[in-house]
Order: structure tokens, then C-alpha cells, then sequence
């Protein structure tokens, strides 16, 4: 970590990477109405990448390393790096999430960023690249929608909830995931995390429950944490941050609902 890096506010830092981010979402929304270069991932014809999610990864990946030179980073395409711990600076990086989205529909798709030290949560990006939404912020600072800092979320019951729920899995008739879809007032599905995470920050969604990489859900944690929401795994305890996680983000009374579910 270099002398600037450490005597960098929070404020310039969360600055900084909305920059990157803004940037990012410009080319992006550029890039829908072009050709792109479209290929899959361990021969699964749903599991898309772009040549702008690679561009993007790798982009990010620099402009960390640059800011923060003893930065770990953790990243979906291949550019970061393999950490076995969480001590120092460890950054997460989704170049684009919700490429499925991006591809076809050209809409409902993020870039996100996050920033951990030690293990504890210091700052989160997502930018909902179509609709021009950036929500970022952290425990030390609270979170933003844009300019506008967002307040803590309101309690609300499982069965008041409306929950986005892992489409794939409701496909695959897992029990646990129908179990969680009959309980609450209405589920959806977004196929973005990014997008989702968006929504429950803004209070238009009240959980959140499905198989996600640390990529996928490090930025959302910081933020929903910061809101009073609960984030963690199927039993109940913290998420793992250097692997894949069946997560739940909700609020505290939903919690203890669907975790009890689940158990039974």
C-alpha cells in the first residue's frame, strides 16, 4: 500500500472508484448497441462472457493495483488473483454482472466493486449501468443512491416480504428455494446480483436469496450491512469471502423466518 493510498479519505477513495466506474458505464451502454464478441464458459451455453467483461476486469484490475499496489484482488474473469486469506486490502471485482442480461435484453446489468480490509467491509460500488443508478458507501460512511444517502431499512416480516430468488435453482425444483418462494408475499427473478442488491438498497426488494461467488455478493454486503440488513448463509453465518456462498439478505425479523425455514 503506497503512502498516498494510506492517507487517502474514505470520501476520495469511494470518489475515486465512482470515476471508474462512471467511465465504465459510458462504454457499456455504448457497447449494447454494437456487435459483441459473445463466448461461453466451461461449456455451459448459458454462462455468457463478453469481450467487455474481460476489458472491463482487466481495466479495474490496473486502476486498483495503481491506486493500491499491495492490493489483493479477486475477480471473475481471470485477471485477479488467488488469495487463501482475507488480511490486508482485498479487492472484488464483477465486470459485468448480469451478462446474460447485457447480451440479450440490454438492460438490468452492474459493474461492482468492493473493498475489504482485514476481512471488515470499508467501501462498496454498484452501478446499474442502463438506468444511470451508482449506490455506493460503506460502514464508516453510510450509503448513497447517487447523491442521496439512503436510510437504514425498515423491518419487515417473511411474509411481507418480496424476495428475488435464483431462478436457476427454482428450475431445478430445489425444495429449500420453493419453500422460501411459497412463504414470502411475492418473489422475483432478475438474473443480476447486482441489479438485486440495487434494489433492495433502494427498498424496492426485501431479501434476496440464491448461490453466489464472492464477486457477486462482496459490494452488496458492504452496503446492505450498513442498512441494518442481515447477510449471510444458510445457517445463519457470515459468508465466506473466497468462495461461493448460498446467501440470504434480508431483514432482521425475514432473517430469523426463513433461516428457521430452512432448518426445518
Amino acid at each position: 500500500m503506497t503512502a498516498d493510498f494510506k492517507s487517502m479519505s474514505l470520501a476520495a477513495v469511494d470518489q475515486t472508484v465512482v470515476g471508474w466506474l462512471e467511465q465504465l458505464a459510458t462504454q457499456a451502454r455504448e457497447a449494447v448497441t454494437h456487435k459483441l464478441t459473445v463466448s461461453t464458459k466451461d461449456h455451459d451455453a448459458r454462462n455468457l462472457v463478453t469481450n467487455v467483461d474481460r476489458s472491463n476486469e482487466e481495466w479495474l484490475d490496473q486502476q486498483i493495483r495503481t491506486l493500491d499496489p499491495d492490493a489483493k484482488v479477486v475477480s471473475e474473469e481471470g485477471f485477479g488473483d488467488h488469495p487463501t486469506d482475507m488480511s490486508g486490502d482485498v479487492w472484488f471485482v464483477d465486470p459485468i454482472d448480469g451478462t446474460m442480461n447485457f447480451v440479450h435484453e440490454h438492460t438490468d446489468f452492474a459493474i461492482m466493486v468492493a473493498w475489504y480490509r482485514d476481512g471488515k467491509p470499508k467501501l462498496g460500488w454498484i452501478i446499474d449501468v442502463m438506468a444511470h443508478h451508482i449506490f455506493h458507501g460503506g460502514p464508516e460512511m453510510g450509503v448513497f443512491e447517487n447523491d442521496q444517502q439512503l436510510p437504514k431499512q425498515a423491518d419487515v416480516d417473511l411474509d411481507q416480504a418480496v424476495f428475488a430468488l435464483s431462478g436457476r435453482h427454482l428450475m431445478q425444483a430445489d425444495s429449500s428455494y420453493q419453500e422460501v418462494g411459497r412463504s414470502v408475499l411475492a418473489f422475483r427473478v432478475l438474473g443480476s446480483a447486482g441489479i438485486t442488491f440495487a434494489r433492495i438498497l433502494a427498498g424496492q426488494l426485501n431479501g434476496y436469496y440464491a448461490e453466489l461467488q464472492p464477486w457477486d455478493f462482496a459490494a452488496g454486503q458492504v452496503m446492505a450491512k450498513t442498512l441494518g440488513l442481515e447477510v449471510t448463509n444458510v445457517d445463519g453465518k457470515p459468508l465466506d469471502m473466497l468462495s461461493s456462498n448460498a446467501v440470504i439478505v434480508t431483514t432482521s425479523s425475514a432473517h430469523r423466518e426463513v433461516i428457521t425455514l430452512l432448518k426445518s
